[in-house]
């Protein structure tokens, strides 16, 4: 697979709580300069960065990272994201309602916020480290049903990240209009090819660039 095509498909990520704006400038610049799909990047920082990279696409999240806010808050989140410039919302489901068994509430927040975005792109982080195999299931539906975009595996701040087997399951049981985005745990070259191979349109990570430098240095680039 072509290094560039690996890059279109990448949200280069920092949600680290203690991430300084110089971090947050390198990783934009980085974006830029690899054309990565987007910058992953905490809400407090979208403004300065629309400013200084207006061509720059913005991703952001919400709810992050264990989704317990209200829908209200979260709709909140959402208008004070686009306002300031984001194009693209990560939002984390409420946990707790999924193992609860409240589907369709769940379905409802994520149908309400999607409505908020406006047209702009809607990801739900279902955080499938913390849910068995029917509650999953159930998560591919509620995306679907509530016409959200992508069904996204993880925040990468929970017990586990990104493995093939949810990816597999997520094709099988998600509409034809529902895109997957792996993060969390992604960590080789491999990785990140085997998980576009296997039909993720997007890839959160922090780390792509110095893997993808890493195999060019070793010769496979």
């Amino acid at each position: 697979m072509k290094k560039e095509e690996i890059l279109s498909c990448i949200d280069h990520t920092l949600l680290k709580a203690f991430a300084k704006w110089e971090d947050i400038d390198t990783l934009c610049e980085e974006a830029v300069k690899a054309k990565t799909a987007s910058v992953c990047v905490p809400q407090s920082y979208i403004k300065r960065i629309s400013e200084k990279y207006p061509d720059l696409n913005i991703c952001t999240v919400v709810g992050f990272p264990l989704g317990y806010n209200s829908t209200g808050s979260k709709v909140q989140e959402i208008k004070d994201a686009l306002e300031n410039g984001a194009n693209e919302i990560d939002m984390v489901v409420n946990i707790s309602d999924v193992k609860n068994g409240d589907y369709d509430k769940v379905e409802e927040e994520i149908r309400t916020l999607k409505e908020t975005c406006k047209g702009k792109v809607l990801k739900v982080i279902i955080e499938t480290c913390y849910l068995n195999e029917e509650e999953k299931i159930a998560m591919c539906k509620a995306v679907t049903n509530a016409k959200a975009d992508y069904i996204k595996t993880s925040t990468g701040f929970g017990t586990a990240g990104a493995t093939m087997e949810d990816i597999l399951l997520f094709k099988k049981h998600i509409g034809p209009d529902v895109k997957m985005k792996a993060a969390g745990g992604i960590k080789s070259v491999a990785d990140l090819e085997a998980f576009i191979e296997a039909g993720c349109d997007r890839i959160g990570t922090s780390s792509a660039l110095k893997m993808l430098e890493g195999a060019s240095n070793g010769g496979e680039y």
